[in-house]
């Protein structure tokens, strides 16, 4: 039997011709902090079950990488849909849906004949945990794509079958755990053995299948409720299926019918309602004099701040904006992060004691001039900007912090109003497959950024793993202590942003160190239909990133 050469860290090993990656990776474990998840194979991405056809240079990634990490959750949810079935029984299930991710875990929906009960959960759990004792192979199979639709009509699988429908390739990859047959967007594990930590849950009308976050995969984190992000995701759904569309395939469908104009409209009132309830609660309260408004990057909080201060004047109050930027600090007493860069995102950043001078000032009836920071200069700057508010005047507060009652610790809470704004995606891939709300963030990032600024994706994704480290620290932790939520997802909007997103991504070349991340959200685009923006009203959320917005962003 011939063999072959591979090359690790420098160091060069034969192996039998057939010999797996995973076989291969046993040699190595211990370069890899975690277990080893995925194969990159002279430049390429391979599963461990696949084998190296030639002599190459061979790197691993570990459950601690994002490719590892989402191995693990999609080989897990493969999982946790064999045992569901098993144990509920094929006949009793009408769905069971992946709706979203929530905090740790992934909330899935049930529908069905059988009561979801506390012994059923147990059962689910055993026997996921009977499928990893006895490493249970996962097998991989390449079907032509009229096979795959045929074996998907036999399962009742109608939402793969929308999705095949628009599918360019001519085959499609399928999964096998044991008889139970799926498809998953992405790369898996080779067996159920790799999945060693995770719990399953009974939550509201169906599960929560809690799992460890990337940073410590072998840690399993008690799963804690996010009652008021649970409640917004739940009626994006509920909008969802009031419009028809629960997956890719239906918003495709949507777009080839030509009725996508009327959805986008129907779309947008149902969230220009919602801005206008939250207008109204806070016309409600009347001490109300500081609205705070913060979310993470790319939520449209500059869209929305414009559209929440248009209802609060129909209401009779005088809104005016304030941008907590303007309080930073000056450039030379920035803090630094662990690299010895400027960490303009921590709290240290901006100068919570004059702003909470100015704010206490302008509670009490007082004239207060605001500073403009110059970021330019790295300094702030006073241009007679000046403030005092009536009985009607409010103050619109947007920044990172704003949740953080640390940056306005001297202002009595009856006088705040705090809202989150984050764009929570719930639309799916299938019903199997979600879309993380980070991925449609940070597409609407990069192509704000490369319509704006003319940023490169390459620089986009480069940046991104920083960006989401200062939202875990800064907006996260306070985002349940909100007192409104506000979702600013479109259930179209990948399809108007892909237009766009397409030509820069395909920008980053393979030597890129975020070619990777580049192809993976290329693959994810390609499940989409590009649609037309014209129509796009010029308030719509989207126009802050596609363009063509009435409003300064």
């Amino acid at each position: 039997m011939e063999s072959i050469k591979i090359e690790v860290n420098g160091v060069k090993k034969y192996y039998p011709e057939g010999t797996t990656f995973e076989v291969i990776a046993k040699d190595f474990k211990d370069s890899c902090k975690n277990d080893i998840a995925i194969a990159v194979f002279n430049g390429k991405m391979r599963e461990l079950s696949k084998t190296p056809d030639k002599d190459g240079t061979l790197e691993f990634l570990d459950l601690s990488s994002g490719t590892g990490h989402r191995a693990y959750k999609r080989t897990a949810i493969l999982l946790f849909m064999k045992a569901a079935t098993d144990v509920i029984g094929e006949d009793n299930i009408d769905k069971i849906k992946l709706e979203f991710s929530i905090n740790t875990g992934y909330y899935f929906s049930h529908k069905g004949k059988t009561e979801i009960t506390d012994d059923i959960v147990k059962a689910i759990q055993a026997k996921m945990e009977e499928l990893v004792k006895n490493d249970a192979p996962i097998l991989k199979h390449s079907k032509p794509l009229e096979e795959a639709m045929d074996l998907f009509r036999l399962q009742g699988m109608d939402d793969k079958l929308k999705l095949c429908k628009y599918r360019r390739s001519s085959v499609i990859n399928v999964y096998d755990l044991d008889g139970y047959i799926d498809y998953y967007y992405g790369y898996m594990l080779p067996s159920c053995g790799y999945i060693k930590h995770f719990e399953v849950l009974k939550y509201k009308d169906g599960f929560i299948l809690n799992l460890p976050r990337k940073q410590a995969p072998d840690v399993l984190e008690e799963f804690v409720p996010l009652e008021k992000v649970f409640e917004t995701m739940m009626k994006a759904t509920e909008w969802g299926d009031m419009l028809g569309i629960d997956t890719v395939g239906d918003l495709n469908d949507c777009i080839c019918s030509g009725d996508i104009d009327d959805m986008v409209l129907v779309q947008e009132a149902l969230q220009e309602r919602s801005i206008g309830e939250i207008a109204k609660d806070i016309a409600s309260r009347k001490g109300v004099k500081f609205i705070m408004i913060a979310g993470p990057s790319s939520s449209g909080k500059t869209s929305f701040s414009h559209r929440l201060s248009i209802q609060l004047r129909t209401l009779g109050l005088k809104p005016h904006p304030i941008a907590v930027d303007d309080y930073f600090v000056n450039r030379a007493d920035t803090p630094l992060d662990e690299n010895g860069n400027y960490n303009f995102e921590c709290l240290e950043a901006i100068d919570v004691k004059l702003f909470n001078e100015d704010m206490t000032k302008l509670l009490a009836g007082e004239r207060v001039e605001l500073p403009t920071f110059n970021f330019k200069i790295g300094a702030r700057e006073y241009k007679g900007n000046f403030k005092q508010l009536g009985p009607d005047d409010v103050l619109v507060i947007e920044g990172i912090h704003a949740l953080n009652d640390k940056m306005s610790e001297s202002l009595p809470v009856e006088s705040k109003y705090k809202i989150y704004i984050s764009a929570l995606t719930t639309l799916n891939i299938d019903e199997h497959n979600c879309i993380p709300t980070t991925d449609a963030r940070l597409i609407r990032r990069m192509v704000r950024d490369f319509r704006t600024r003319g940023a490169s994706a390459k620089r986009t994704i480069g940046m991104w793993a920083s960006v989401r480290r200062g939202e875990e620290e800064n907006i996260f932790p306070f985002q349940e202590t909100a007192d409104a939520m506000f979702n600013s997802a479109q259930i179209y909007e990948l399809a108007a942003l892909k237009a766009i997103a397409e030509p820069i991504l395909y920008g980053v070349t393979p030597d890129d160190p975020e070619y990777f991340e580049a192809k993976r959200l290329l693959k994810l685009l390609e499940y989409f239909l590009c649609m037309d923006t014209t129509n796009l009203p010029k308030n719509s959320i989207v126009r802050e990133f596609v363009g063509g917005s009435c409003f300064n962003v």
